[in-house]
């Protein structure tokens, strides 16, 4: 049996939080920039810091697990 759960979460989050397709951390004019779909080193930075952070909750400390099979 397999385990899907950080597969699963991975691609989830790296969808939702590329920098700029909801948001971005800091944006380019203001702090929190929505929808802009562009994208800057400090923000790739920061949602890469957040991606581990919520990631390694979901995986390591919640031991989320998806099973098939």
């Amino acid at each position: 049996m397999a385990d899907w759960a950080p597969v699963l979460v991975g691609v989830v989050l790296f969808v939702l939080l590329s920098p700029g397709l909801l948001f971005q951390l800091p944006g380019h004019y203001r702090p929190v920039d929505f929808g802009g779909m562009k994208t800057n080193g400090k923000s790739i930075a920061v949602h890469t810091v957040i991606f581990f952070a919520i990631f390694a909750v979901l995986i390591m400390a919640l031991h989320l697990h998806i099973y098939t099979g």
